[in-house]
């Protein structure tokens, strides 16, 4: 199974976009991103020095083209991508690009939402000086505590070995005074504390954008940052990428779900090397592809082919276009809701069972609505991240209804 992860800022480096740009079908497209976020995005990407796409506002939209734009290359036709595409995550920022890539989002409303994401951080994080640390090592517990110690909030589990600690500069300095044992400190290249309550007026805008953004069902699995679980509701995703930027982001469980669905290969687009990097230490046994340069698309596309579905075959997510998949949230045992059976209308938000391990009790929910066709799974049955549990006929005749049953 192929996984494709997006990485969030701090991947970026001057130059990045350099060989991207003189490939035309990039540099066109990157061009009408530029018009579309405000940003001259091929003067940050590639002639920009590191400080100045060090700040929020330039990075996010930065990034999102990027990894937008590097996955058009592969997929010049996007709907070729969904068959072969097992799951899709993005890390932060990255998060946006992952939503986008598997349809939730226009490119457009994309761009538009990572420009105001930007500005709404960059301007939370004047407010005070902040910034983030990544703690390497060191016991679990320990490095918790010490963060606790300090009114630090870990606001990136990166799997094993990282967490990243955020908060204001004097808590940060108090964190280096007093280390956790074993444990290695390394300040990033943010400005400011993402991920945590300093963020807080950035969700209050685009709280306010969220409500005009049309948002579709993704293509395929999509894994949320919040808790690593496969979200198949398009507004239910939004509503995370709003909430996310003072949440904070659970890779770690991004990665068990990973482990859960049996990926195969990683492929990380660019600017790669963060996210194959924890992957390398946290997914043995996985294969993992960086991809940087246009270059190396052809090789790309050869690991692609080599753990992704066959062309032609559909996921379980995007092969039934005339009625709607209520899906697992997660991977464990599933004990189905009383007197939810065929025939019924189930109403929106419905809960119609529960997803039970060793980490989690994660309700499965309805969030349309409809009639009852069938179950397809039965109680006590082991269920996998995004295997479809109950087939719905839609009963609204909505533009997102009939998107579905067209």
């Amino acid at each position: 199974m192929l996984a494709i992860v997006a990485p969030g800022q701090g991947a970026q480096t001057p130059g990045f976009l350099g060989p991207w740009v003189k490939e035309s079908s990039f540099s066109t497209r990157l061009t009408w991103l530029s018009a579309v976020s405000g940003l001259d995005l091929e003067h940050y990407g590639v002639h920009a020095d590191a400080e100045t796409i060090r700040d929020t506002a330039v990075a996010q939209p930065l990034l999102v083209a990027a990894g937008l734009l590097a996955a058009l290359e592969l997929f010049p036709h996007p709907a070729d991508a969904y068959p072969l595409v097992g799951v899709a995550a993005g890390h932060s920022v990255g998060e946006i690009t992952a939503a986008a890539g598997v349809g939730v989002l226009s490119a457009e409303s994309a761009m538009v939402f990572v420009r105001e994401r930007g500005r709404a951080m960059a301007a939370a994080s004047a407010a005070r000086p902040t910034s983030m640390t990544a703690v390497v090592g060191g016991q679990p517990d320990e490095v918790l505590a010490a963060l606790e110690a300090q009114g630090l909030t870990a606001a990136n589990h990166n799997g094993t070995g990282q967490v990243v600690a955020a908060g204001t500069v004097e808590q940060l300095a108090a964190l280096a005074e007093h280390p956790p044992t074993r444990a290695r400190l390394v300040p990033l290249s943010v400005a400011g504390a993402f991920h945590t309550v300093h963020m807080e007026p950035a969700v209050d805008r685009l709280g306010q954008l969220a409500p005009a953004i049309s948002a579709r069902d993704p293509r395929t699995r999509l894994l949320s940052n919040l808790d690593g679980q496969v979200v198949h509701d398009g507004r239910e995703v939004l509503r995370r990428l709003v909430g996310q930027v003072a949440s904070p982001v659970r890779w770690d469980l991004c990665l068990a779900a990973m482990a859960d669905l049996g990926v195969t290969g990683l492929l990380e687009l660019p600017p790669a090397g963060t996210l194959t990097g924890i992957a390398k230490r946290n997914l043995k046994g996985v294969e993992l592809f960086a991809l940087n340069t246009p270059d190396q698309t052809g090789e790309a596309m050869e690991f692609i082919r080599r753990h992704g579905a066959q062309p032609g075959s559909s996921t379980p997510i995007n092969g039934n276009p005339t009625w709607r998949l209520v899906v697992s949230p997660g991977k464990g045992l599933f004990t189905r809701t009383e007197d939810v059976e065929a025939g019924m209308l189930l109403p929106a938000d419905s809960t119609v069972g529960l997803v039970r391990n060793r980490r989690d009790e994660i309700p499965a929910s309805a969030p349309y609505g409809g009639i009852v066709v069938e179950w397809l799974v039965e109680d006590g049955d082991p269920v996998s991240p995004g295997q479809p549990l109950l087939r719905l006929h839609p009963t609204v005749e909505s533009s997102d209804a009939t998107e579905v049953t067209r």
